[in-house]
């Protein structure tokens, strides 16, 4: 049988501890799990939904694919910790007013993606917004409204009004 590890991770800004883990837990088990942050969804375990997108060293990657033992010494960044004090974004406050949030599930993925994609790139053009959220899967929404909020945030933060 194999000995449980401990190590620390710096999820949000904050140093936080992992004791008696399995070595290849992934990422987004540990941060579900172990560190009590449900906002990356766990869905089809393979990297293809985006639901548990989460940012490694300013990255977005698939935390369902990443073991949580090779995270250590990175900054992760959960939908959760996007604001300092806990607040909602804009991105967040979009999606509410335009109306992309349905079942949820997808959200937080989505959220990532769309920050993500602005903290890249300020304008955007509908390709490029069209192939930020190709890797996250919605199924309620027929992604309309989704777009709709990505524009939101866009105008707003060029101080236009939509």
């Amino acid at each position: 049988m194999s000995e449980l590890e401990h190590y620390s991770l710096t999820v949000n800004g904050v140093e936080r501890q992992v004791s008696d883990a399995w070595i290849g837990e992934s990422l987004l088990y540990v941060l579900r799990e172990r560190l009590g942050l449900p906002g990356s969804k766990g869905a089809c375990e393979q990297g293809e939904c985006g639901s548990c997108t989460v940012f490694v060293d300013n990255a977005a990657v698939c935390s369902c694919l990443v073991m949580a033992a090779t995270a250590v010494g990175t900054q992760i960044a959960t939908v959760e910790g996007l604001n300092d004090d806990g607040s909602l974004t804009d991105v967040q406050e979009a999606f509410i007013t335009e109306g992309a949030v349905q079942c949820g599930f997808c959200t937080p993925g989505l959220v990532m993606a769309v920050h993500h994609l602005l903290d890249h790139n300020d304008s955007p053009n509908e390709q490029e917004i069209k192939e930020a959220l190709s890797g996250n899967i919605c199924r309620c929404t027929g992604y309309g409204r989704i777009f709709a909020a990505v524009d939101t945030v866009i105008s707003v933060r060029k101080g236009v009004s939509s």
